[in-house]
């Protein structure tokens, strides 16, 4: 197991997004679902999946979020309040944005209705309530654990990407997070340890 820690957070979504028209204002417009509760992730890190528990965003700071492309601030597509609106509904974090008018939004919208680019992506850090997240042993789908975020403190942006910002191999989670796991990993350990004891004595 290979565990990588940081702050910011960032994960791949497989959701759909749309592009649409304004005919009132001839503009195009990107929307779509950063984030879905309840929705199991892929493999990330090579060990564990993750869903977002419908309460996560209940405190979220979203007051100054941007859009981004590949999340790259130079690449910047909007910015809440201005060009970006944000909804949290019972689905998850809807987004629409209207790109401003650059060569790269301009190249980002056309790859977009050809259906080259389809994913979307969010950084986010989740609370420091040490009850904000949630780890637990599984055996299913090739997964060493799972965790349940319940607390986001923040998001800082939504990205139109072109590729995963994480492979299933590489996946950033902070300090509180692998501290969790380490206990759940010692905790297994003394549990095989007292099973062996026991099967020991049974032989002996």
């Amino acid at each position: 197991m290979k565990i990588k820690t940081g702050t910011k957070e960032i994960r791949q979504t497989t959701t759909t997004i749309e592009l649409r028209n304004d005919p009132e204002n001839q503009t195009d417009y990107i929307e779509g679902y950063a984030l879905k509760f309840n929705r199991m992730s892929e493999l990330l890190g090579g060990w564990f999946r993750e869903k977002i528990a419908p309460e996560a965003l209940k405190d979220t700071d979203i007051s100054n979020v941007t859009a981004l492309f590949n999340h790259e601030e130079s690449k910047i597509l909007g910015r809440s309040g201005i060009n970006l609106e944000i909804e949290i509904d019972a689905i998850g974090l809807r987004f629409r944005v209207k790109p401003t008018k650059t060569s790269y939004s301009a190249d980002l919208l056309e790859n977009i209705r050809q259906g080259i680019v389809n994913q979307c992506s969010f950084a986010f850090t989740v609370s420091s309530d040490p009850e904000s997240e949630e780890w637990e042993q599984t055996d299913k789908d090739g997964a060493e654990y799972i965790r349940t975020i319940r607390r986001i403190n923040k998001i800082y942006d939504v990205s139109i990407v072109t590729t995963p910002a994480y492979s299933d191999t590489e996946a950033v989670i902070g300090s509180r997070s692998r501290d969790q796991v380490e206990q759940l990993e010692r905790k297994k350990l003394n549990t095989e340890i007292e099973l062996l004891k026991i099967e020991a004595e049974a032989y002996s």
